[in-house]
């Protein structure tokens, strides 16, 4: 048939199958954000190993992993909204690249001051690529399975965070920790052509923007074939002009969301990257080996990776603010029991997964979650700044870590109080699925969608 109206491109995704171009843009951007996934579980190897190489102190630790997450967070904050700008392709590409560079020339960092800078503009480009990688995702996928496709794509930090764990045992025995920082270079800047070649750019972006007609035509065509879109004008639903993106994220139909969000992602990612960046550490103290550390370790990430895939597949069918809710709530109660069987590596390695199934499952639903809730107008910026936010308290989760260790705590109590924060993200996604019920009957946004309502 011949398309002679205005077509709303996202309409046209949500009432179209999946197709093989789509999966293929969830392929390519869980890529990315597993070379972040690895990236931030390298680092936390690698510090055991420069902790007795160059003979430095936990307080001295600290700030190492705090520059690449402080690198995150001003990444997600500055650069994270260009993607509503100049569009979520171009700036994915300069991000990755950036990183990778930077990664491979931490590889040859002479003192720990110098590694610490690097890290730092590593954190830079991670920070603009991974928000703008789950928008790319998100404005791909019908509403009746974002949550699952974008769950799953984003299961490439949790992969790559594993894989980083048992990459890094490996290359730090055979070659030393600077082969660890090199491949995480070396990866990103070598995929770069191919997502130039074969990732496009969000035809809702594209539509919003006006003017990219047969651009337009051309990449839905990849969707649905059989559809004629010659002469069709687009638009993309609840897109608005006029102000900054970042301005938009406090509209006053969006201010509250954007606080509980920003408040659930601070906590959330405080206890993720506490645990990922010195859980290595934590278990060293009992006299476990560095093999077993490692292994251990990785048990958090593969529970991240299932608990994403079973989070998302509920979200789309329940209320995903409630499951998030839930399972965050879960995750308290799991961190704080890992401090207790720290000793027993076999029961340490089950809380752990089911540690990381609860948290990091919830934190890559919390992410399809943002998505969803801002328009396309602000979408790269609002899930730019959550990240930011979030990132933010991974920061504090860092710095905490070392400090808990410099006071000489005991496991159990340390465990415990970090998993106080995991609580308060469950009460934050409580409260924010309760506002959402209630103001749904009058919100304006075009992709919000309460599953169970």
């Amino acid at each position: 048939m011949t398309i002679s109206r205005t077509v709303d491109v996202t309409a046209f995704i949500d009432r179209h199958r999946v197709s093989r171009f789509q999966l293929l843009i969830v392929t390519l951007c869980f890529l990315i954000v597993a070379i972040d996934g690895f990236d931030t579980a390298a680092i936390g190897f690698i510090a055991p190993v420069l902790h007795t190489q160059w003979q430095l102190q936990p307080s001295q630790l600290a700030p190492l992993f705090g520059a690449g997450l402080a690198g995150l967070m001003v990444g997600a904050l500055v650069f994270g909204p260009f993607g509503d700008r100049v569009g979520r392709k171009r700036l994915l590409l300069v991000c990755v690249c950036a990183f990778g560079l930077a990664s491979v020339m931490s590889a040859f960092a002479p003192s720990i001051g110098v590694l610490i800078a690097l890290r730092f503009l590593t954190g830079l480009g991670l920070g603009g690529a991974m928000p703008n990688a789950i928008t790319l995702t998100s404005e791909y996928c019908p509403s009746a399975r974002r949550s699952f496709l974008v769950t799953t794509m984003f299961c490439g930090f949790t992969i790559g965070s594993a894989l980083g764990g048992f990459a890094a045992a490996a290359l730090i025995e055979h070659y030393g920790w600077r082969s660890v920082l090199f491949v995480g270079g070396i990866v990103p800047i070598a995929i770069v052509p191919l997502l130039a070649w074969r990732l496009p750019e969000s035809v809702r972006y594209l539509a919003s923007r006006g003017g990219h007609g047969e651009r337009i035509v051309r990449t839905l065509a990849r969707i649905a074939p059989d559809t004629d879109l010659e002469g069709a004008t687009f638009t993309a639903s609840g897109a608005k002009s006029g102000g900054s993106p970042v301005g938009r994220l406090f509209r006053p139909e969006l201010l509250r969301g954007t606080l509980l969000m920003w408040l659930a992602f601070f906590m959330s990612l405080l206890v993720i990257y506490l645990l990922s960046s010195w859980l290595p550490t934590l278990l060293r103290t009992t006299g476990a080996s560095l093999r077993t550390a490692a292994l251990v370790t990785a048990m958090f990430q593969v529970g991240g990776t299932l608990g994403a895939i079973v989070l998302g597949w509920l979200m789309d069918r329940l209320n995903p603010c409630y499951v998030l809710g839930a399972s965050y709530a879960a995750a308290g109660v799991f961190t704080a029991a890992i401090g207790s069987l720290a000793a027993t590596p076999w029961l340490a390695a089950l809380a752990v997964f089911l540690a990381g199934f609860c948290v990091s499952g919830s934190q890559v639903g919390a992410n399809a979650l943002t998505a969803a809730f801002y328009p396309t107008d602000c979408r790269a910026t609002g899930v730019s700044w959550a990240n930011g936010v979030g990132r933010l308290g991974s920061v504090v989760g860092s710095v905490a870590g070392g400090a808990m260790l410099s006071m000489g705590l005991s496991l159990p109590l340390v465990f415990a109080i970090v998993g106080v924060p995991a609580v308060v993200a469950g009460m934050a996604m409580m409260a924010f699925g309760r506002w959402r019920t209630l103001a749904a009957p009058v919100a304006p946004q075009d992709e919000w969608v309460l599953s169970g309502d």
